[in-house]
């Protein structure tokens, strides 16, 4: 019998609560595998491991260790923000990666990430026909944007949108305990930087008798109408909370936030909108506020991480792997949603060239008409989402994650710069 492939897993773009979940899914379905998948090996921050070969043996971990990835938020072996050109314009980083690929017999390389991330994954899927080595690349789906497409909804987000939920929720009941004499509007910031589905889901709170605005990407941003909707509410309730997604814009395109600077992606750097959201309504209504970033907070609790949310991470991991050993290759799993209630789903799959660099709005209907709420649609859409509870295990006050010992495999080949 032949000797089974190596494979390569690595973590891409913003983390999340539940990435490492995938990673759970990935290693321990190839570790039930022996026969068709050898040694798991993971790239050290991500792409940028793989080019430099800064490879770590998953195989030195315990079972019990990559179980607890499970439960451990974040990226367990580094992520990073860098993305491939075409083979036409940068053949010497395809090359390399060849090179690494045969010097450590690797067949399977599973990318986890969102939008940027697959189309990475389907560059590198294209090697076999480009560049003549054959590699298997299967996307893992990841991020709390909801954006890639095909997918009902991509791991990561219902942890988010259940903490903004929860979060949003709490705080507007601070806010009402101390309106009568202090602070009137809460303002909270939210990612999301062209689709609202993670200020969408402060929009719940309306179910639980809140008075909410929400500002989302998809609306272009009317200033005296957002602030006689907030003063309506105030004069109604005697408070108000307000939700605005990092991705709000004016009329004209420009981001409220937008600090004129750009990421690795070349993505405009955003970060600030609440103030400027929270100086507006200060200047036109005169109430007292307060304003917050959920920033990373919002990726990061896995403390309160959504029971549904996790499931479907570890189950996508575990589906990239079978996919791989199917004979599929530029395709990633999905999460197709079968019914709202009771909900159901099941996993499936959808071909690269058809997710990378391609978002997912919200849907207008999910919005309400004003452009300030969501509709019963959205809400049917989101609940599942959040649903169930999975927290870690808890020592001495504090949550049990895991720290792996990320032994480095030997290099075998000269070192790389990046350029």
């Amino acid at each position: 019998m032949a000797i089974p492939k190596n494979a390569l897993y690595a973590q891409s773009g913003g983390v999340t609560a539940v990435i490492n979940a995938s990673a759970c899914g990935v290693i321990e379905t190839a570790r039930a595998n022996p026969g068709r998948i050898g040694t798991v090996f993971a790239a050290r921050n991500g792409i940028i491991g793989a080019l430099t070969e800064e490879l770590i043996d998953t195989s030195q971990e315990s079972a019990a260790s990559i179980a607890l990835l499970r439960s451990t938020p974040s990226g367990a072996f580094g992520s990073c923000r860098y993305k491939l050109k075409s083979v036409e314009a940068n053949r010497r980083e395809y090359e390399r990666l060849i090179a690494v690929f045969q010097a450590h017999d690797i067949g399977y390389f599973f990318y986890n990430g969102g939008g940027d991330s697959a189309d990475t994954c389907f560059k590198v899927s294209q090697l076999s026909e480009s560049m003549g080595y054959p590699i298997q690349a299967i996307h893992v789906p990841k991020t709390v944007d909801n954006d890639l497409p095909i997918t009902d909804c991509c791991p990561g987000f219902g942890s988010v949108a259940k903490y903004v939920a929860v979060s949003a929720l709490e705080a507007a009941f601070d806010v009402r305990s101390m309106a009568r004499t202090s602070t009137k509007i809460f303002v909270l910031e939210v990612m999301g930087r062209h689709a609202g589905w993670i200020a969408a889901a402060g929009g719940l709170i309306e179910d639980e008798g809140i008075p909410v605005v929400v500002l989302f990407p998809e609306i272009p941003f009317d200033e005296p109408k957002f602030t006689a909707r907030v003063q309506a509410l105030v004069q109604q309730h005697g408070y108000c909370t307000v939700i605005v997604s990092e991705g709000c814009h004016h009329p004209d395109g420009t981001f409220l936030a937008e600090q004129g600077s750009k990421d690795a992606f070349g993505h405009a750097q955003l970060g600030g909108a609440a103030p400027v959201v929270a100086g507006i309504l200060k200047r036109a209504l005169g109430h007292k506020f307060h304003w917050a970033v959920a920033d990373y907070l919002q990726r990061a609790a896995r403390h309160i991480a959504s029971q549904t949310d996790v499931q479907q991470a570890y189950e996508v991991g575990a589906a990239a792997v079978k996919l791989a050993m199917d004979g599929h290759n530029a395709v990633m799993p999905t999460i197709e949603r079968v019914s709202d209630s009771p909900y159901s789903y099941r996993i499936g799959m959808a071909p690269l060239s058809a997710v990378a660099n391609v978002e997912k709005f919200m849907p207008r209907e999910f919005i309400t008409e004003d452009g300030f709420g969501i509709t019963d649609a959205c809400k049917r859409y989101l609940r599942p989402l959040i649903q169930g509870e999975d927290a870690p295990e808890f020592r001495n006050g504090m949550p049990v994650y895991a720290t792996l010992k990320n032994v480095a495999v030997n290099c075998r080949l000269p070192a790389f710069e990046l350029r």
